[in-house]
């Protein structure tokens, strides 16, 4: 995979990654629609392009690339740096990636992996991790054929809403 200024090119012809712009903000709100529609998760979306915007591109808490295959946008992954103590240096979080269902299969998905893994490289990180739902047995098989291996010796947690809201007055 090559990189230019701005864009990386990879092995499939007519497939090229590139970073996200500000006036992609739509376009990556309908890849995150997407997203959930396909992991049946649509009425979870609460993200709008207000908030991408400032998300994105003013606060910069996450990065977006945009593959295109023929000029078309047909996958994306949204990703930011989470930090390993134990390494004692950020590494990337993949949050999310998809890629259109009629692109399965042409390698566009691995494609945007070695993207990420170069990037990850580049940047001195050790790591890419990323979450998978327990029944996407075609993702799982996916990540497992580049390598992946899952983490079962952890188990993860989360607090949100109310008891967010809770456990933040407790200090």
């Amino acid at each position: 995979m090559k990189r230019g200024k701005e864009t990386f090119e990879t092995s499939t012809k007519g497939f090229i990654i590139r970073f996200a712009q500000p006036d992609d903000v739509s376009l990556v709100l309908r890849f995150i629609r997407r997203l959930a529609e396909y992991e049946g998760l649509s009425s979870e979306v609460e993200a709008s392009e207000d908030v991408l915007r400032d998300s994105l591109f003013v606060k910069r808490q996450a990065e977006v690339i945009i593959g295109e295959l023929e000029g078309r946008p047909v996958a994306f992954a949204l990703f930011f740096h989470n930090f390993s103590t134990f390494l004692g240096k950020a590494n990337l979080y993949l949050e999310d990636l998809f890629v259109d269902e009629n692109c399965r299969g042409l390698g566009l998905g691995r494609s945007m992996f070695a993207c990420l893994a170069g990037i990850a490289m580049e940047r001195g990180c050790e790591r890419l991790d990323w979450w998978c739902l327990d029944w996407n047995t075609s993702s799982i098989a996916f990540y497992e054929r580049m390598g992946a291996r899952p983490m079962s010796d952890w188990t993860v947690y989360r607090v949100e809403g109310n008891r967010l809201a809770e456990l933040a007055e407790k200090i």
